[in-house]
C-alpha cells in the first residue's frame, strides 16, 4: 500500500485489526522499520487526538516527526492549474508538495470540508493535490469527506468489545450548535459495511448522507425504533448533504441519553459537547467506549504506517536490484 486515503485502501480489514491489536501488546516491536525515516504532519485544521496519536504511532515505529500548522505557519496555497497568482495565494501545490517530499518520507494531511461548495469539498483539493504532486506516500488524517484513521480505530474498538457473532450497530445523528462535516460518518459507514453486523442509520429527515455511501444501509427516522436491541451506538452530528452544509434541525430530543442507550456500548470520535450530543451519565458510565476509541487511534495510525513502510522498503529494495 503506497497511500492511505480512505478505508477502502485496506485490503483485509479483519487482518489489519488483528495486527493492530497485536501491536498494542508490544508497540515498539517494529521500531527499526522506521529508523532514519521522517513523517511530516501537515495540519490545515485543529487537532488533539489525531495529532498526538499519529505522532505516538510514528515514535513507536522509530520515525522522526515534523509538525506544521499550515493555516498559521505556511504560505496560502493555490490548487488550480493555470491560475494567474496575483491575489492572496503565495505558493502553488505543485512546488509545495514536491518540496515537502524532499524533507520527509511520508506526508500526513488534515484538511476539513468548508461546507460551502459540495463539489469543491468532494474534489478534495488539499488531499488530492498533495497525493498528485508528492513523490512520497500520503496519509489522510481527515479530509473533506473521509476520516479513515478514525474508522480504523472504531473497527479495532468494536472488535475488542464485541461478544456476539453478529452485533447490531447503530449510527445515530445528534444535535450540535455548529454545522459539521460528513467525514467521520462517511468513513464509519464504509468501515461497518466490511463487518458482519446488523447496521442501521438513524437521523431526522433532511440529514440523509451521500446516497452512494449509504447505498444498501437501513435508514430509520424513528431514533427509538432504530436503537432497539442495539449492541453498539455510534453518535455523531453532521450537517445536511442535500441542502449542503446547512443546519436544518437542532432538536434536543435526539441527544443520546442513558435511557435510550439501554445496554448498548456508546461510541463517539471526540471531541463531544456534553449534554448537547450526549448526556453526562452516558459519557461517565461504564458503557462508554470513547476513551478506548481515542487510545486505539494510536494503533490505527501505527498499522497504517507499518503497511506503508513495508511497501516503501520492498519498493526501495527492488529499485536496488
Amino acid at each position: 500500500m503506497k497511500n492511505y486515503l480512505s478505508i477502502n485502501d485496506i485490503d483485509s480489514l479483519p487482518n489489519w485489526v488483528d495486527e493492530a491489536i497485536a501491536l498494542k501488546k508490544d508497540p515498539y516491536q517494529f521500531k527499526e522499520m522506521g529508523k532514519h525515516k521522517t513523517i511530516c504532519l501537515l495540519f490545515f485544521n485543529n487537532s488533539l487526538r489525531t495529532r498526538l496519536s499519529t505522532q505516538k504511532a510514528a515514535m513507536h515505529m522509530g520515525m522522526e516527526v515534523m509538525v506544521m500548522n499550515f493555516g498559521s505557519e505556511g504560505w496560502a496555497l493555490e490548487y488550480e492549474d493555470g491560475t494567474v497568482m496575483d491575489q492572496g495565494n503565495s505558493e502553488h501545490i505543485k512546488e509545495a508538495a514536491k518540496v515537502v517530499s524532499q524533507y520527509c518520507d511520508i506526508i500526513a494531511i488534515r484538511a476539513f470540508a468548508k461546507l460551502k461548495d459540495r463539489t469543491k469539498d468532494e474534489a478534495e483539493e488539499v488531499l488530492n493535490g498533495f497525493t498528485k504532486y508528492a513523490s512520497i506516500p500520503v496519509v489522510n488524517m481527515e479530509s473533506s469527506i473521509a476520516h479513515p484513521l478514525q474508522a480504523l480505530a472504531d473497527a479495532i474498538t468494536i472488535t475488542e468489545s464485541n461478544t456476539k457473532p453478529k452485533p447490531k450497530v447503530v449510527l445515530s445523528w445528534a444535535p450540535h450548535p455548529k454545522a459539521l462535516p460528513h467525514a467521520v460518518a462517511n468513513s464509519f459507514i464504509e468501515m461497518i459495511k466490511k463487518q458482519n453486523v446488523e447496521f442501521t442509520i438513524t437521523h431526522p429527515k433532511g440529514y440523509e448522507l451521500n446516497p452512494s455511501i449509504t447505498k444498501g444501509c437501513a435508514i430509520e427516522y424513528d431514533q427509538n425504533k432504530a436503537l432497539e436491541n442495539a449492541d453498539f451506538v455510534y453518535v455523531k452530528n453532521w450537517s445536511s448533504y442535500s441542502d449542503y452544509g446547512k443546519v436544518l434541525s437542532q432538536d434536543s430530543h435526539w441527544m443520546m441519553t442513558q435511557a435510550k442507550l439501554g445496554s448498548a456500548k456508546f461510541m463517539h470520535c471526540l471531541p463531544v459537547r456534553r449534554n448537547v450530543v450526549v448526556e453526562d451519565a452516558v459519557l461517565d458510565g461504564g458503557q462508554s467506549l470513547v476513551l478506548e476509541q481515542a487510545n486505539n487511534r494510536t494503533f490505527a495510525a501505527q498499522i497504517v504506517l507499518k503497511k506503508i513502510l513495508e511497501h516503501s522498503n520492498v519498493f526501495s529494495a527492488k529499485g536496488k536490484e
